[in-house]
């Protein structure tokens, strides 16, 4: 079942505010792999110093900002660069290059949680920050097919092993759930009943 745009509200609405974030992975020539992010803010209407002037005119850039990791195939962040083309403030400008202590993480359990200690409150942009979960969901979907690769060999060079082995996309989410349809038709020794 899913919700159409027009069901969420019926009421007559404006526009007002358009975030705009678009994440993609590339796999590299040299073996490793970049994602990269970039968000946009633009507001529809003006918006103003305390004392009335405009700050920022409608329809135009609040924010404009990236950022791309390089990683290899263990998920392990080895190069790192963000940016800032449009803030609010001309300060934004300066933080790009903390993000470089993003290298030496891996993506994987606890990687959000680490990227708070490095990134929380003043030492980082919370932008930026809150771009990295978007772009730990494109690493794993950019490099699936490596995961699934080795799976694969895994399975063919030691079938008893592999089968023993639990899947790791069980319980990650409600579709996958161990207790659900998907887990029972394509994990039925790892299934558990309803």
């Amino acid at each position: 079942m899913t919700t159409s745009d027009a069901s969420i509200s019926s009421p007559a609405r404006r526009l007002l505010h358009t975030r705009e974030v678009l994440c993609q992975g590339y796999e590299r020539d040299d073996g490793l792999w970049d994602i990269e992010a970039r968000m946009s803010d633009v507001k529809t209407h003006p918006m103003h110093h305390d004392d009335g002037r405009v700050r920022l005119p409608a329809g135009r850039f609040m924010h404009r900002m990236g950022l791309c990791l390089t990683v290899d195939e263990g998920l392990c962040i080895v190069a790192a660069r963000a940016w800032t083309e449009h803030a609010p403030n001309v300060e934004c400008m300066d933080i790009g290059a903390s993000y470089e202590a993003l290298v030496g993480l891996s993506i994987g359990p606890g990687f959000t949680s680490r990227v708070k200690e490095r990134f929380g409150g003043a030492a980082g942009c919370t932008h930026l920050t809150e771009l990295l979960g978007p772009v730990a969901t494109t690493a794993f979907q950019t490099l699936f097919p490596v995961f699934e690769q080795r799976r694969r060999a895994r399975l063919l060079s030691d079938p008893e092993g592999a089968a023993r082995t639990r899947p790791p996309l069980l319980d990650s989410c409600f579709a996958l759930r161990a207790e659900g349809e998907v887990a029972r038709g394509r994990w039925p020794a790892f299934a558990k009943p309803a």
